[in-house]
C-alpha cells in the first residue's frame, strides 16, 4: 500500500484545511508513492516510537501532534524534532500528523472524548463550518453530582491528579469539553449554559470568577487525548482493511506525577 492511499484515508476524514493557521498537519516526512505494510499509531512521536516502527515492520508513524510543530532550522541531534527527523529519514520511516484538522473535524478528537463519557446529543461548542468547529457540548443521560462526576472522569481517563475549582452545589447534566489546551473556550461554555467544562490545560487565571457557575475540571493534556490513537486506528481499518494497524506501546506523555 502507498503512503498516498493512507494519507487519502486520513484527510477524507479531518481534511487539512480545518487544521488551525498555526499549525503544521499532514506529511512530515516521507514520499506519497512509496510503499508500506503497516502503520504505528501515537499521540507523540518520540525516538523510542521511530525505534518501534522500524522493528514492528511499519512503514510509517501517524501521530496527532506534529513532530515539526515549528520549522527546523538545521537537521543535527541539537534538538528532540531534530533527532527523531533524521531518525526517521535514516530507516525510511514517514511520520504523518493529524492535529487540529481532527480536533476541528466532526467526529474527531473531542466527539471521542464525548463517546467516552457517555455524552448524547452531542455537537461543536464553537462551529466554524457546517462540518467543524472547536469542543463539543453534550447531555448526560441522568444528571450526576458533581463530586460522583469528577470522580467518573478521573477514572474514565486514568488521571493521576485531577484539577477542577470548587464543588458545584447543584447536579451535572450539561457538558461542554475540549480536548488539550482548550481554556479559551471557557466563555463559550459558559454562554451555552454548561454544568460541567472539561479540558486538558487550563491557565491558572481562568479558574477565578467561575465560582458556582460552572464545574472545571483539568484533565492533563495527554490523558485528555489518549483516546485519539484509537480514534485513528478506527478510521484507518474501515478505510484500508488490509492495512496492518498497531497503536504504539510507547508511554509518551512527558509529564509525571509525584505520589
Amino acid at each position: 500500500m502507498k503512503i498516498k492511499d493512507i494519507v487519502r484515508a486520513l484527510e477524507s476524514f479531518a481534511p487539512l484545511p480545518l487544521q488551525e493557521d498555526y499549525d503544521n498537519a499532514g506529511l512530515q516526512t516521507g514520499l506519497p508513492e512509496a510503499e508500506v505494510s503497516g502503520a504505528l499509531l501515537c499521540l507523540d512521536v518520540t525516538e523510542s516510537v521511530v525505534e518501534e516502527a522500524v522493528e514492528q515492520g511499519c512503514g510509517i508513524v501517524v501521530s496527532h501532534h506534529p513532530v515539526m510543530f515549528r520549522p527546523l532550522r538545521h537537521l543535527t541531534d541539537s534538538s528532540q524534532p531534530e533527532r527523531i527527523v533524521r531518525m526517521a529519514l535514516k530507516n525510511d520511516v514517514a511520520i504523518y500528523s493529524a492535529h487540529t484538522n481532527l480536533d476541528n473535524a466532526r467526529g474527531g478528537v473531542n466527539f471521542e472524548m464525548a463517546c467516552r463519557l457517555g455524552l448524547q446529543d452531542v455537537d461543536f461548542l464553537q462551529r466554524h463550518t457546517d462540518e467543524s468547529g472547536s469542543g463539543v457540548t453534550g447531555m448526560l443521560p441522568e444528571p450526576e453530582e458533581a463530586a460522583a462526576f469528577l470522580k467518573r472522569v478521573k477514572d474514565m481517563f486514568g488521571v493521576e491528579c485531577l484539577m477542577h475549582n470548587e464543588l458545584l452545589q447543584r447536579s451535572i447534566r450539561k457538558v461542554a469539553l475540549c480536548g488539550g489546551a482548550g481554556d479559551f473556550l471557557l466563555k463559550e461554555a459558559v454562554a451555552w449554559g454548561a454544568d460541567a467544562f472539561l479540558t486538558g490545560e487550563m491557565r491558572y487565571h481562568v479558574y477565578f470568577g467561575q465560582e458556582q457557575q460552572i464545574q472545571i475540571a483539568t484533565l492533563g493534556h495527554y490523558e485528555s487525548e489518549q483516546f485519539t490513537q484509537h480514534l485513528l486506528k478506527s478510521i484507518l481499518e474501515k478505510a484500508l482493511p488490509e492495512l496492518k494497524v498497531r497503536i504504539t506501546q510507547q508511554k509518551t506523555n512527558p509529564v509525571y506525577y509525584l505520589k
